[in-house]
């Protein structure tokens, strides 16, 4: 009798320290989902912030090519008129 009260024993200690085990797991679980939705959530963040510099440093470089567009042309236009001035001084001589 006393071999299968001891098998018992054996068997109650197991299922309850088992039982103990899975709810650590369960608690570690449910504490790591916050941090995962945090994580996630700091992530999005972070991906919007990058994508709205992206947008500045686009519309940044948009600017600055019309800027050179500008540039360009006012000095073809200074090229033109001192081709014109040359061409007038020339004559004059």
């Amino acid at each position: 009798m006393s071999r299968p009260m001891l098998l018992v024993f054996l068997l109650l200690i197991v299922i309850i320290t088992s039982q103990f085990e899975w709810r650590q797991q369960l608690v570690v679980d449910i504490d790591m989902t916050p941090s995962v939705t945090q994580k996630q959530q700091q992530i999005s963040r972070e991906e919007a912030v990058k994508e709205k510099i992206i947008l500045s440093q686009e519309k940044n470089i948009q600017r600055l090519n019309e800027l050179v567009q500008s540039l360009q042309q006012q000095l073809l236009q200074c090229k033109g008129n001192n081709k014109t001035k040359n061409g007038i001084v020339s004559h004059l001589n």
